[in-house]
């Protein structure tokens, strides 16, 4: 089919489809960069595990944009993938950072240059905790539950959610109830992750801590702010239908679906900067190299 000849509606698609057919390029460019200099596994399966949360995003806004004239608890469905997704990618960053610091919580390793140092909380948790406490393999596990809780409260939540909108039970009160669980739930994840950070900040700083944490939030950021934007839009009646056939909401999740196509391309950019290969490729690319002259 000629370009000239499609509609906005096809064009949308063509754009979308190669949105997501980059950001797949980049991700697999850097994916296989990891797999030929699989050098330390642990840190680089948690890094696959973060760098494929552009791609899963770009594909799961492709799939809302296909079926534009879903349902509401379809449209749940695909969002709910992507937040237990982003539930798994924060519990490997903390697993990450855990092995740049050559912490093991299940092996009871914490490296004694470390243990001892303040961790000063804030409110509103010093609710339940004091406000300073010392470094130790106990308050190590605390920030490891705060983080993980998140892990198993979002999947049980997006379930709970999907079956009362089937049964027709999910109700403002009900929607109100689960998007307080959640938020606090996931504020208690992120700032367990913004404590570790400040307490090692000087011993995380050659790993690109920020950048790395960036890529995860920003994506977050990126869907979750500019749904509320178009929200607003829609109530203020500047997104509206001209459709008969689609409905105001269908129209703000297409919108929000190709938006996210588009930036998922520039995360998955910056993925280059955050997680290179270079830690693990040095030793590997010198060895290569002596094999070559000794031949």
């Amino acid at each position: 089919m000629d370009i000239s000849t499609m509609n906005r509606g096809q064009l949308t698609i063509l754009g979308s489809a190669f949105s997501v057919m980059l950001t797949m390029h980049f991700t697999v460019q850097l994916l296989s960069q990891h797999l030929f200099y699989w050098k330390n596994p642990k840190e680089q399966k948690a890094i696959i595990i973060i760098i494929l949360m552009a791609p899963i995003y770009a594909i799961d806004s492709f799939v809302g944009l296909l079926d534009i004239r879903g349902s509401k608890p379809f449209f749940m469905f695909l969002d709910s993938i992507k937040e237990c997704y982003e539930a798994l990618v924060i519990a490997k960053f903390l697993a990450l950072l855990y092995s740049y610091l050559n912490i093991s919580i299940s092996k009871n390793i914490v490296p004694d240059e470390i243990k001892g140092r303040e961790i000063h909380h804030s409110f509103p948790i010093t609710l339940f905790q004091p406000r300073t406490v010392r470094l130790n393999h106990q308050t190590l596990k605390l920030l490891k539950y705060w983080t993980w809780q998140f892990v198993i409260i979002r999947p049980v939540c997006s379930v709970l959610m999907i079956a009362l909108q089937l049964l027709g039970l999910y109700t403002n009160w009900v929607s109100w109830t689960f998007t307080i669980i959640l938020n606090i739930s996931v504020s208690l994840a992120l700032y367990s992750l913004v404590v570790f950070y400040h307490v090692f900040g000087k011993e995380l700083e050659p790993h690109r801590p920020l950048a790395k944490f960036l890529c995860i939030k920003g994506i977050v950021f990126f869907c979750f702010w500019q749904g509320v934007a178009l929200e607003i839009l829609a109530a203020m009646g500047i997104i509206k239908s001209n459709h008969f056939w689609l409905d105001v909401e269908q129209i703000e999740e297409a919108l929000q679906n190709v938006l996210v196509c588009l930036e998922m391309i520039i995360f998955s950019v910056f993925q280059q900067y955050a997680y290179p290969v270079t830690p693990y490729s040095g030793d590997v690319a010198s060895k290569l190299l002596s094999d070559k002259k000794n031949e």
